[in-house]
């Protein structure tokens, strides 16, 4: 690194820890990375994303920085982790593919010098040429055997490097299809459920439905207690949600503070019950400042319901439980 080129990377050190401390943020290596970026000016979407943090919170949390993390950096992250995943285990099976011919050649030059011993035992009538054809058959086997047992070490090498990046795979998808405030699914993972749903719905004509949830005035709250404690809101709903779900049901973040919930196999009265059961649950709740203990206040939900008509588009299913969560909201 040039000299010119380190001094500048200690003065962008420098702006981020200084932010960092001013907004009391932890310096955990998203949140520094996000303002490094951010200082440096190095990727657009970025400076202006932060931009627009700064300009609408009087005090930055955490979880909105991750937020802008996951939104613009989570998914090069991602692809990167795939793209140096496929890199080793093309270099695995280059490397493989290679020692496996290797050990072929082998084995064909191995086979010929056993023909060639037969036949310079069967030919020789001298107990010495004998005995040297031998050692050169038991040389030969040797060097053979080592190279399998080498070949086997690799192999086995191999294998738990492809379980290893098998795991670094499953992880970056399991990343890319979770909210990363809540944990529950995306919308993207909820896009590929409704989808599977209704094939399986399609094959064994059994009906499922849909909740659509949304917390009621969620804004207000938000505006009244901060960002941190709204953050900290739909954590609880998200716990609740999940909590009160069993077997195969789905729950994901669907957007802002809407939710949207998948109940395979399950009739429109008895997603009823779910969804009411569900907005019980979050009522009970007390909502709680955790920097001073002090109790904010109860949340509630209203619920959407929908069946799954046969032959729609998944649009239409959530079409109609928006509606129904829409006139649920505007009834009370």
């Amino acid at each position: 690194m040039q000299a010119k080129e380190k001094s500048r990377s200690q003065e962008i050190a420098q702006q981020v820890q200084d932010r960092l401390r001013r907004e009391d943020l932890s310096p955990i290596p998203e949140i520094y990375e996000l303002w490094f970026i951010y200082f440096a000016r190095s990727k657009t979407e970025v400076v202006r994303a932060v931009d627009i943090l700064i300009e609408n919170n009087k005090k930055i949390t955490d979880q909105q920085c991750l937020d802008v993390y996951t939104r613009h950096l989570g998914e090069l992250k991602n692809e990167q982790t795939v793209r140096r995943a496929g890199e080793q285990i093309q270099a695995t099976i280059d490397e493989v593919t290679g020692r496996v011919k290797d050990v072929q050649d082998a084995a064909i030059d191995y086979s010929q010098s056993l023909v060639d011993v037969s036949h310079r035992i069967t030919a020789s009538k001298n107990p010495q040429e004998v005995e040297d054809a031998i050692r050169s058959a038991t040389i030969k086997t040797k060097s053979m055997i080592e190279q399998n047992q080498k070949l086997e070490q690799e192999l086995a090498q191999s294998t738990l490097l492809m379980a290893e990046l098998k795991r670094d795979l499953e992880y970056v998808r399991r990343e890319a299809m979770t909210d990363g405030l809540t944990g529950l699914a995306n919308r993207k993972a909820f896009d590929e459920e409704i989808n599977m749903l209704i094939a399986e719905a399609t094959q064994s004509r059994k009906p499922f439905s849909l909740l659509m949830v949304d917390i009621d005035h969620f804004k207000s709250f938000n505006d009244n207690f901060g960002h941190q404690v709204g953050d900290q809101v739909l954590r609880l709903v998200a716990r609740t949600l999940r909590d009160g779900l069993k077997g195969r049901d789905f729950a994901a973040r669907y957007g802002g503070e809407e939710f949207a919930i998948l109940l395979p196999e399950t009739s429109m009265q008895s997603a009823l019950a779910v969804g009411n059961s569900l907005r019980l649950a979050i009522a009970m709740k007390d909502v709680i400042n955790r920097s001073s203990g002090d109790i904010l206040g109860r949340i509630t939900m209203s619920v959407g319901v929908a069946e799954y008509a046969f032959e729609k588009a998944p649009e239409d299913l959530v079409e109609r439980a928006d509606s129904a969560l829409y006139v649920a909201k505007h009834n009370g």
